[in-house]
């Protein structure tokens, strides 16, 4: 059962097929006054996004509700019961060879039609060898290369962010020290859960309406009994479980991370007349999607310590799973945090899904704070070299950090068009320059030096 907030449900699934169908209508019209090379990346660009849309990798990868009843019927002290055989009874909707086949296709005839070194033929192929690999790990579900597919896809808990310099291990135990310090941060009137989910739906629903009116979208909240995540975000709606209650603090943090970042880059990327991809998120597209939301929330003080606890615990949970941990383990690991039971259990399945519950894990949930990082030293060097025209592309559509002087020629040659939506502390670059300018000098001066300094004051 879904719960459409503030609106009727018929009435919306009605209003977004004419969306869907206008929008058809625009792209149609757009694409007849295409010039003839335009007209030949947009004709492969629609195939790439018809190739991948078969491919959903985490609803390919879930464990069913029966797997955590039996979880805890047995007191949680056995291990799930998750194999091989457990994924191949999920089928997928598609046979992985033909699949195989059709992108090694299209790689072939982006290479033929675009040249080998053309820009956005460049990023086409390499989106098409990532669906390869994303295939490769759906065929090794349950076994133990499923690790090695993830890795390739999303990195590691131990990689670097550069030579020599820390991993993403070392972020973590960071990060988790210092939010030691700050358990009793989150004593408030934002901080109590006391909005139910069909009042929160309406809520978020107005503050999107407001966000998004200007340029015509509809983005729709929904309440859905169905869901396993609080919330989550499509390409026009967010989803809240129902009979969960949110704080204020939550609410506003979904506005930011679900509907500004990613519901707005899945529209900014559909509005693209040419380079149609742009409205799909790759694996690599993943990373940056997911930084670019949690530096929103940061730069719109709209995040908060429990939060930031819970997606640094992932990458724990995840450098844990990768050294050997099993799942019982990295669940007792969750407990000794202060987690209740079902939670504990949740989180530990998203670092195991698609795996077993003894192999490596699933590492997708590293992209929250590899993406963050990434994006901000992006947008600090970006401010160094004074080009802060840069900055808002990042919301261009589903991109991949690496692709950034590309869109940039791109636009240049308008082959891109700008992003409709844009969150508003990034709309105006002059004022995050101005505070990244300090950055700069602020990432030199030693914190260890510092406090020795200023213990008298604290």
């Amino acid at each position: 059962m879904q719960i459409q907030a503030a609106r009727p449900f018929v009435k919306a699934r009605s209003s977004v097929l004419l969306i869907e169908q206008s929008k058809g209508a625009v792209m149609s019209h757009h694409s007849k006054k295409l010039p003839k090379e335009h007209q030949i990346i947009r004709n492969l660009s629609d195939r790439v996004v018809q190739a991948q849309g078969p491919i959903q990798i985490l609803n390919s990868i879930q464990w069913d509700n029966q797997i955590k009843a039996d979880f805890f019927k047995h007191k949680a002290k056995k291990m799930p019961k998750v194999d091989a055989d457990y994924y191949q009874k999920n089928k997928l909707a598609y046979k992985i060879d033909d699949k195989r086949e059709e992108f090694k296709e299209l790689e072939r005839d982006i290479v033929n039609h675009l040249g080998q070194y053309n820009e956005v033929g460049h990023i086409m192929t390499r989106m098409c060898q990532e669906y390869l690999v994303a295939l490769d790990l759906l065929e090794a579900r349950g076994t133990k290369e499923f690790g090695r597919y993830s890795q390739m896809l999303y990195g590691g808990a131990s990689q670097v962010f550069y030579v020599g310099g820390p991993s993403v291990n070392e972020l973590a135990e960071t990060l988790l020290k210092a939010l030691s310090h700050m358990k009793d941060a989150e004593n408030t009137k934002k901080d109590e859960k006391c909005i139910d989910a069909e009042t929160a739906a309406t809520h978020l629903q107005e503050k999107l309406d407001h966000f998004f009116k200007h340029h015509g979208d509809n983005v729709f909240v929904e309440v859905d009994d169905k869901m396993v995540a609080d919330a989550a975000a499509g390409a026009d709606r967010i989803r809240m479980k129902k009979n969960v209650k949110f704080s204020e603090r939550e609410l506003r943090l979904l506005e930011v991370h679900e509907g500004w970042v990613h519901v707005g880059t899945t529209l900014n990327g559909l509005s693209q007349p040419v380079c149609t991809f742009l409205g799909k998120a790759p694996p690599s597209g993943t990373v940056t999607q997911e930084g670019l939301a949690v530096i929103t929330e940061i730069f719109t003080f709209s995040s908060f310590p429990s939060r930031l606890n819970r997606i640094v615990q992932r990458i724990k949970a995840i450098g844990m799973a990768e050294e050997g941990a099993n799942f019982l383990e990295v669940y007792h690991y969750y407990l000794e945090q202060g987690v209740d039971e079902e939670e504990a259990y949740d989180n530990t399945m998203r670092v195991f899904r698609g795996s077993t519950p003894d192999g490596q894990p699933f590492t997708k949930d590293l992209a929250y704070n590899v993406g963050f990082i990434s994006i901000y030293n992006y947008i600090r060097l970006a401010v160094s070299k004074g080009l802060l025209d840069r900055i808002p592309l990042l919301f261009l559509g589903k991109i991949a950090l690496e692709d950034m002087r590309t869109y940039a020629d791109l636009m240049e040659q308008g082959i891109i068009v700008p992003p409709k939506y844009v969150p508003p502390v990034f709309q105006d670059a002059a004022a995050v320059s101005s505070w990244m300018c300090y950055s700069l000098f602020l990432n030199k001066i030693s914190l260890d030096r510092l406090a020795e300094d200023y213990e008298g004051l604290l």
